[in-house]
């Protein structure tokens, strides 16, 4: 029996096109809501780049791809910060380079960046239809605990760095173009655990919702994993189960076949 539901954002409950979740996934949403399931948001997003999810009802969040982890009132449960050193070390590599490559880094409360001007950075934050906020310099982020870091950089580059300046990091990558850099010991299966713990659910008791490389993880640890039909194939090789497109009622056809809803 499903006791508990995780929903990845980005072309899952938000489809890419319209940047806004679908009616008949908010009403499947309250449903099973209804129906005595939790359902929580499991996402790559800082909770800063959270303001798509009008009208979903949720008990938690898995943000920043599981480093930081609340309940439906923002009461942490679980927090993972990427190593002080780390972050020194970044600042190191990038401190020479004529164009710096962008980085932004995500604090509980406070975003640092650098070189968010970059056209093809523009394009990415446009892309995802990221709000608006305000960035302090990339330098002051040794002053606060890191989260996250989102590094503007492609496949060529994350070898370097994951070798030799993120040691104790891993990219998590779901865009040719970015990736996710989070502490080795996270990931959203990771947070995944640290919620049915929380929450007393067994994993045998879990199903999860994602299109993304940063969801393949957590496809292969749920009880059910299912890929959206935008996913690519090499998320869907992962998925128990492969439902339609984020536009196209994805999330309420699947719940139906697995019988949550009727």
């Amino acid at each position: 029996m499903i006791k508990a539901v995780f929903f990845d954002i980005d072309g899952t409950l938000v489809p890419f096109k319209s940047h806004s979740v679908p009616e008949s996934t908010r009403r499947a949403i309250h449903e099973i809501r209804v129906k005595g399931v939790k359902v929580f948001i499991c996402t790559g997003r800082p909770i800063q780049f959270i303001d798509n999810l009008e009208g979903v009802e949720y008990d938690g969040m898995v943000t920043v791809t599981g480093a930081l982890c609340i309940d439906a009132e923002g009461h942490i449960i679980s927090c993972k910060y990427i190593p002080r050193n780390n972050v020194e070390s970044l600042l190191e590599y990038l401190k020479p380079q004529m164009n710096p490559t962008p980085f932004m880094a995500v604090a509980k409360d406070k975003m640092y960046a650098n070189n968010l001007d970059r056209e093809d950075v523009l394009d990415i934050v446009n892309f995802l239809n990221v709000p608006n906020l305000n960035y302090l310099p990339l330098e002051e982020a040794l002053n606060d605990d890191i989260l996250q870091l989102i590094g503007f950089f492609r496949e060529d580059e994350e070898v370097f760095l994951k070798k030799n300046v993120l040691k104790d990091c891993n990219p998590m990558r779901w865009h040719e173009l970015f990736a996710d850099v989070v502490a080795g010991n996270v990931s959203k299966s990771a947070g995944i655990d640290a919620m049915i713990d929380h929450y007393g659910i067994d994993l045998s008791e879990t199903m999860a919702f994602g299109d993304g490389g940063n969801d393949i993880l957590m496809l292969d640890h749920v009880a059910i994993g299912i890929a959206m039909g935008n996913a690519g194939d090499n998320v869907k090789e992962h998925a128990d189960y492969i439902t339609d497109d984020a536009d196209k009622d994805g999330i309420l056809h699947a719940l139906q076949h697995f019988g949550l809803l009727e």
